[in-house]
């Protein structure tokens, strides 16, 4: 029997040298596998394409490659430029792990990952333990979106959500190998065979839900997702996006999470969610105004949040109705870099 390949793609937005960091890590932990390591530049436009391409050649680094996206259209289709791209040779990898350009895997993490998939042949995705620089550990286990969960997360009050805590999205971290809804991207190991029964991301979500319309889309074709505490993976978090900087919420934010809801729920089911994420966000209100609560939404969220869903509505019911993309194979954008 053939020995599996491992294609390890690591997306860059204007983080090349900490992407040659990441992709040293990641080096070190495919020793002893098949397969490659190709670097995306998502069309960074700063000269991060030309370093990278000069520092693996420096590095003497023959198991990886840079190629440039041409358009960064976002996570998603960044990644998937990678994983057409395929292996050196043209040739398609069993398995495909993501690797965010701020984590850097341990030396087994990778390793940790290809075992569980191997033993386990009807689980579709893996994901590993992330934790920051200091060994904090990182919630990247997660359930999938619903109105529920929309209400319970924005509300933020303790009788809502012990009612609901079965639909809360983040999951306690298990101790041992679990199976979970979905997993962040910035470490994750996919089966290519998974993949090309459901397509790669979706790249109409330029940034966040990525991964978990992917993995809702496994799991509707009988595959399981899992979370393997024993592969370690550090990561810094945010660096391409600014996430902890945001004064106000992005609309690709917004944008994204209005197409999952769509997309998985249809029109009535996202109008739902997000009636269910203003009445849970005016109990927040409402308490910080009586508990003296600090602010946890950015600035102007809840109104941001109204008017964007609004306006997408009334161009749904304006504009004509077209035929929807067709999803292929191989068809299916920067972030978390």
């Amino acid at each position: 029997m053939a020995e599996p390949t491992v294609l390890a793609v690591i997306l860059n937005w204007r983080t090349a040298p900490m992407t040659l960091r990441a992709a040293e890590c990641c080096l070190t932990a495919m020793e002893g596998i098949a397969g490659a390591i190709t670097i995306v530049d998502n069309d960074s436009g700063d000269g991060s394409y030309e370093a990278l391409v000069q520092a693996v050649a420096d590095r003497g680094w023959h198991r990886v490659r840079v190629i440039q996206s041409g358009h960064n259209g976002g996570f998603g289709a960044g990644n998937n430029v990678g994983i057409r791209a395929g292996l050196p040779g043209g040739e398609k990898p069993d398995f495909v792990y993501i690797l965010n350009s701020d984590a850097f895997p341990a030396p087994d993490a990778i390793r940790q990952l290809l075992d569980y998939l191997l033993a386990h042949p009807h689980v579709g995705f893996a994901g590993s333990h992330i934790h920051g620089p200091e060994g904090d550990p990182h919630t990247t286990a997660f359930r999938f979106p619903s109105a529920w969960s929309e209400l319970e997360g924005a509300a933020r009050t303790g009788p809502i959500s012990r009612a609901l805590a079965r639909h809360t999205v983040p999951m306690a971290l298990p101790r041992h190998p679990a199976r979970v809804d979905w997993l962040a991207g910035a470490s994750m190991m996919m089966r290519r065979t998974v993949l090309d029964r459901i397509g790669l991301f979706d790249e109409t979500f330029f940034l966040y839900f990525e991964e978990t319309d992917l993995c809702l889309r496994a799991r509707r074709a009988g595959w399981e997702t899992h979370y393997i505490p024993a592969s370690r993976v550090a990561h810094i978090g945010s660096e391409s996006t600014g996430m902890k900087r945001w004064t106000r919420i992005p609309q690709y934010w917004l944008d994204s999470r209005l197409h999952y809801f769509v997309k998985n729920h249809g029109a009535m089911g996202a109008m739902a969610a997000t009636l269910a994420h203003v009445a849970g966000g005016l109990v927040w209100r409402a308490r910080r105004l009586v508990a003296g609560r600090p602010r946890l939404d950015p600035p102007h969220f809840l109104r941001d949040l109204i008017v964007h869903d609004a306006k997408a509505g009334l161009r749904a019911l304006t504009q004509p109705r077209r035929a929807p993309a067709r999803q292929t194979a191989g068809k299916s954008p920067a972030r978390r870099p």
